[in-house]
């Protein structure tokens, strides 16, 4: 089943929308779905206060649904908080914590993404064809639980602290990725294929930061390991280049990798002296 929503207005106040969600609207009816209730501020509305809803390929309750949601929608939070199947196509930019905590499915954003989006997620798929806000699949404040699976695939550039207290699954980022990228990282792989702000892999435990551009430089408490001509992102797909390892946080006994390339960062050179 395919639903269509189309925002009746253009929203000047925070919408908190968990019911736009593939598991909440399987099964119902369009009747069903118009009631779902969402808030809009401080007042609570329904679903088809705020939206047009229309459905098409209606099918069995059984089947997985899919959500299109048409226009701009960055004060909308909360889409796919949870998720555990079917897909989410927005069309337009989303609001923050898209995503949050997903367990399975796919969400694809043709536009931007504010914060937090596929925050503390366990497994799924986020892709955003713009660039997405700070904290890109990082937990909330006062938590320590980052990303556990999945994968998130940025086009465009990213916040602050992207990956932060990451455990595993992998974050591809094609634009510049901003300060603390994989921040206190417990394992899982981080890939920047544009320049990256500084203290990259600060606190790390395990895990790997690849940065294909240019890194201002490594964090003083790292080992320099050498250099290598491969910087593995999954068990599927390798970079080859030539890159300068980096191995730690020490004042984490860390066995975390930061590989950082050699030909966009000509002042990393001296550590060639100590091979």
């Amino acid at each position: 089943m395919i639903v269509n929503l189309y925002p009746l207005k253009t929203f000047k106040l925070p919408i908190i929308a968990e019911c736009i969600n593939p598991d909440m609207l399987k099964g119902k009816t369009l009747d069903d779905m118009r009631r779902l209730e969402l808030w809009e501020g401080n007042k609570r509305r329904t679903l088809g206060e705020l939206f047009k809803i229309e459905i098409s390929n209606p099918a069995s309750s059984s089947e997985n649904v899919t959500i299109i949601v048409n226009g701009d929608v960055s004060r909308v939070k909360r889409i796919g908080a949870g998720m555990k199947s079917g897909e989410i196509i927005i069309k337009g930019n989303a609001g923050m914590h898209l995503g949050a905590e997903m367990h399975g499915g796919k969400i694809t954003v043709y536009g931007n993404a504010l914060s937090w989006a596929g925050s503390m997620m366990k497994g799924g798929a986020i892709e955003i064809h713009g660039d997405a806000g700070d904290y890109l699949g990082a937990p909330y404040r006062g938590s320590k639980e980052g990303m556990r699976g999945g994968k998130i695939v940025v086009s465009g550039n990213v916040g602050n602290e992207a990956g932060a207290y990451m455990h595993k699954g992998v974050i591809k980022i094609y634009g510049n990725a901003g300060q603390f990228t994989g921040f206190r990282m417990r394992g899982g792989t981080i890939y920047v294929q544009g320049s990256c702000g500084g203290r990259a892999g600060t606190c790390m435990v395990d895990g790997a930061v690849i940065v294909v551009g240019a890194l201002e430089s490594a964090p003083p408490t790292f080992t320099f390991e050498g250099v290598k001509n491969k910087a593995r992102i999954d068990e599927n797909e390798a970079v080859e280049a030539s890159f300068y390892l980096f191995v730690g946080d020490l004042t984490e006994n860390g066995v975390g990798k930061l590989y950082v390339a050699r030909d966009r960062n000509p002042h990393l050179s001296n550590y060639e002296k100590l091979l």
